[in-house]
């Protein structure tokens, strides 16, 4: 009754679910994953505990091939279960127990596992993969990526309902003191998919992260610029402004320099 994508960016030490589902809240049960241990998705009839769990044996070393034996092989149910993990070093595995409801399946390869079942096909799983595996960007954009296509091939049979994408870096949450970089759910809709990938943006323009180096000087006509856009918004300061509009992840602690990204949201804020 879910498709869903496991994958990992080895580069950027982020790993990360995301799924869909005719199913409400399924990001409530489907997704985990921990910054630098690995990620799992557990559905059809799914078994949460294979969630913390799997996670528990992917940080004492199993990889992502042995997680899955050791969570489904004393589980009673586990012909009903559907599972994917992908671990610390990008390694990946997925399971499709046979008593799935058609369509059911999964494909692997380095960094991702992707699986479905209740699908429209095995088109379904193939549009996860070949759009993860040929779109650039973060993580999660390639993954909203391939969940829209997948989504678009006819994803659930039954419908649309819910989906959610979630991304674990170590150190990268709000304040630096989590490992949560993206935690996003849309809930009963009749088009999630698209709706997440909405929200996905906003949340991007609030907590994502220029590099420094594309920071740009706060001095001469361009801190002059931002002292008058500040001021003119009723603020004595650009973190004031910036602490109001939930813009305080993206400053400069220094405030030798402005995110362009602040900057082009100040302009537009000026402008109404």
């Amino acid at each position: 009754m879910t498709f869903s994508l496991v994958a990992c960016d080895l580069e950027a030490r982020q790993w990360g679910v995301t799924v869909a589902s005719k199913f409400p809240a399924v990001g409530a049960v489907v997704p985990w994953a921990r910054g630098d241990v690995g990620a799992v998705a557990t559905q059809s009839y799914a078994n949460v505990t294979y969630g913390p769990d799997g996670l528990e044996l992917l940080a004492s070393g199993l990889s992502a091939k042995e997680t899955i034996e050791r969570l489904t092989g004393p589980d009673d149910q586990r012909d009903h279960r559907q599972l994917g993990v992908v671990d610390a070093q990008g390694g990946s595995a997925t399971f499709s127990g046979p008593a799935c409801m058609d369509w059911a399946g999964g494909r692997t390869g380095h960094c991702f596992a992707a699986q479905g079942n209740i699908l429209a096909g095995p088109q379904v799983v193939d549009a996860l993969v070949d759009t993860f595996q040929a779109t650039s960007g973060s993580l999660a954009q390639r993954m909203l990526a391939a969940l829209l296509a997948a989504d678009r091939a006819g994803g659930d049979r039954r419908g649309r309902q819910g989906a959610a994408v979630m991304v674990r870096q170590t150190g990268a949450g709000y304040g630096g003191n989590n490992d949560i970089l993206i935690d996003l759910r849309v809930d009963e809709h009749e088009d999630p998919v698209p709706e997440l990938i909405r929200i996905h943006g906003v949340y991007d323009l609030l907590f994502g992260h220029t590099p420094p180096e594309q920071f740009l000087p706060l001095e001469g006509k361009l801190a002059a610029e931002v002292d008058r856009l500040v001021s003119g918004l009723g603020h004595g300061s650009l973190p004031d402004w910036a602490g109001v509009e939930n813009l305080e992840e993206r400053l400069d602690p220094a405030g030798a320099s402005i995110d362009p990204e602040v900057l082009k949201a100040l302009r537009a804020a000026a402008t109404g």
